[in-house]
């Protein structure tokens, strides 16, 4: 079992598709979802999927993991850029290697973050904070 961080193969062909809009969002959810080190996520991931998943305890997360907001769509040279704000789940106590952020209009799988090491928050909080918006470490990109 391993986090393999990757975007997913089914998500570039559904974006040729049209299957994800990013910049408008019509009417689309984003979601990220936590997993344990017991999970099996990469390039092959289709759909999100409740099998691994974090069961935190008190605080915000629950199944299904938390709404993405404040995306933003830009072209930075010649490489598509995509960001969120950052999210941060309170009063939870919970540890994770890895989380899958997906459309969950259809529960689409969009890419794998692999955290490298068992994050851990206890009775706090847990935030995933989204590197620079650039064409160099945005957390997703297409050149």
């Amino acid at each position: 079992m391993a986090i393999d961080q990757a975007v997913c193969n089914s998500f570039k062909a559904e974006l040729l598709g049209g299957v994800h809009d990013f910049d408008s969002g019509s009417g689309q959810v984003f979601k990220l979802a936590l997993y344990t080190s017991n999970a099996t996520l990469n390039a092959t991931t289709t759909v999100y999927t409740s099998t691994n998943e974090v069961t935190g305890t008190g605080g915000q997360y629950s199944a299904g993991g938390g709404v993405l907001a404040g995306q933003q769509v830009s072209l930075d040279s010649a490489t598509a850029i995509v960001t969120f704000s950052d999210l941060s789940f309170t009063g939870v106590t919970l540890s994770s290697e890895g989380a899958l952020i997906y459309n969950s209009t259809g529960s689409k799988a969009i890419c794998v973050l692999d955290f490298g090491a068992v994050k851990t928050a206890t009775s706090g909080t847990f935030t995933i904070q989204f590197p620079a918006f650039t064409a160099a470490a945005a957390i997703l990109r297409i050149a």
